[in-house]
């Protein structure tokens, strides 16, 4: 477990939503541990390595040596890690390696667009934005429709099936919701402020039922709005994906700021497993 003061130096230090504890254990249930200046999660017989250190002295060669006594000292069989870059001494023995890059969004000198504004404004007429703590049936629904037509990655679609686990207990999150004129949740968008200097986009989707175009853009709108009121430089908009978030992120003023690798891990008696498999429960 980690102390109130690490945890403190945890949000201050953040600069990945990974870091951030009242995410991850909403997510994946695992405890969280400070080793050095890395976050990791465990839980039974899984560990979850964060591998972007939290003074931001990336070196590869501190990441495996730090990766190889933790999985020494605590003995998982699975171990799941996200790094910058993954030295050629783990990589040999990784499995289920994918690449990425996050994005975010910086707010000291953002503008929307002209262009964007007017979306913006069209959208706001049909719809009202609320601010919310609860993840109820209706936003599961919403969810589970979601997920069908557009069958997401897996790790997508299971943190989007975690949501009514995390947003009840992060006290730092909250939901974003758009209704229509007849009060129907038409969009949600999930946000994080836990972190000291970031918010977090976590999920969102929209219904296709209660369509209203560009809800996403308006929700989006707000967020910026959320971000600003709680004094964040910037918001983390999560990883590229495919084309079409990584082109809505960017038509919003996101770029790529930090490359992003995950793997797997596992002991020689055991087969591998998806991560995302050790995250509790389902829709």
């Amino acid at each position: 477990m980690i102390s109130k003061a690490q945890e403190e130096y945890i949000l201050r230090q953040a600069y990945v939503p990974e870091h951030i504890p009242n995410l991850m254990v909403g997510v994946s249930k695992g405890e969280p541990y400070l080793i050095g200046d890395y976050v990791i999660f465990i839980k039974d017989d899984w560990l979850i390595f964060v591998g972007y250190p939290l003074n931001r002295d990336c070196r590869p060669e501190f990441f495996a040596t730090t990766l190889q006594e933790t999985i020494k000292k605590f003995n998982p069989t699975y171990t799941w890690f996200v790094a910058p870059e993954i030295p050629d001494s783990i990589l040999q023995s990784a499995r289920q390696r994918e690449g990425d890059e996050y994005y975010k969004l910086e707010m000291g000198n953002h503008d929307v667009k002209k262009g964007l504004m007017r979306i913006v404004k069209k959208a706001s007429e049909a719809l009202t934005i609320e601010k919310s703590r609860q993840f109820s049936e209706e936003h599961v629904d919403l969810t589970r429709d979601f997920l069908e037509k557009e069958s997401p990655p897996p790790r997508i679609k299971e943190l989007f099936l975690q949501m009514t686990e995390y947003v009840p207990y992060s006290k730092t999150s909250f939901v974003l919701n758009a209704r229509d004129q007849q009060k129907k949740l038409s969009a949600y968008y999930v946000i994080e402020l836990g972190a000291e200097e970031f918010a977090t986009y976590v999920v969102g989707c929209f219904s296709r039922k209660n369509y209203v175009a560009h809800a996403s853009d308006l929700l989006f709108y707000e967020m910026t709005k959320l971000a600003k009121e709680y004094h964040k430089a910037y918001i983390h908009l999560g990883l590229g994906v495919n084309e079409g978030i990584r082109r809505f992120k960017k038509k919003w003023g996101g770029f790529p700021f930090l490359k992003y690798e995950s793997g797997e891990l596992v002991s020689a008696t055991r087969g591998p497993l998806s991560w995302m498999k050790a995250l509790g429960t389902r829709l």
